[in-house]
């Protein structure tokens, strides 16, 4: 019998690299042990790199193997345990799946600089620099595009949840935690995602942590 898989992640306050595999392997069902490593501890350095070369979270330890980056967990999540089911199922969807997966994975530094993750941020709305700007106007246009094309099927990106959501559920978070002012389209697919238990679970999980 293949051994439970270890997920090593940071604070659920700040690590939306962690949250990424992290709700992919909730929606599944899959179980695995969560492996929570303090991010801004001193001790995080000596601690992470038992666990990942690149001496960063998320980290996947399963049968003799060490995944230590999100996208690449998120793929042995699908092959492992989901029979390809975590991407979409007819060709051009998948391919335009991959496609944004990667370029949230590559891109948006400016979005990523001005409004990083901090589940228990409270105050006034943020109003984006120009940059940060141009960089939520292309996720809109990503989610917009996708919805029209591949939605019809649910309330998903491509209508299930999978691998492509997982990407930008964090983008989502951001969006609420700055108050982001957003078309009612956009508003209903960050509904869709705060509606999932497993992202109800991390946010409150998140409330109790202590720097």
């Amino acid at each position: 019998m293949s051994e439970l898989p270890v997920l090593v992640i940071g604070d659920k306050t700040y690590s939306s690299w962690s949250l990424r595999p992290w709700l992919l392997l909730r929606q599944a069902g899959i179980a695995f042990e969560e492996r929570l490593l303090w991010l801004h501890r001193p001790e995080f350095r000596s601690e992470v790199v038992r666990y990942s070369p690149s001496g960063r979270v998320p980290a996947l330890l399963h049968d003799g193997a060490v995944i230590w980056e999100s996208l690449a967990i998120l793929e042995y999540i699908n092959e492992t345990w989901l029979q390809g089911r975590g991407w979409p199922a007819e060709r051009k969807a998948r391919a335009q799946a991959r496609a944004i997966a990667c370029e949230m994975h590559s891109g948006f530094a400016a979005l990523r600089r001005e409004l990083s993750l901090n589940l228990r941020r409270h105050g006034s709305v943020l109003q984006p620099g120009h940059d940060a700007a141009q960089d939520i106007q292309r996720v809109l246009t990503l989610w917009q595009d996708t919805r029209t094309r591949f939605g019809g099927g649910g309330p998903f990106l491509f209508g299930a949840f999978g691998c492509a959501d997982a990407m930008y559920a964090p983008v989502a978070l951001r969006f609420v935690v700055y108050g982001i002012a957003l078309p009612p389209p956009a508003q209903a697919y960050v509904d869709a995602i705060l509606a999932l238990p497993a992202i109800a679970e991390w946010r409150a999980a998140a409330a109790l942590e202590k720097d």
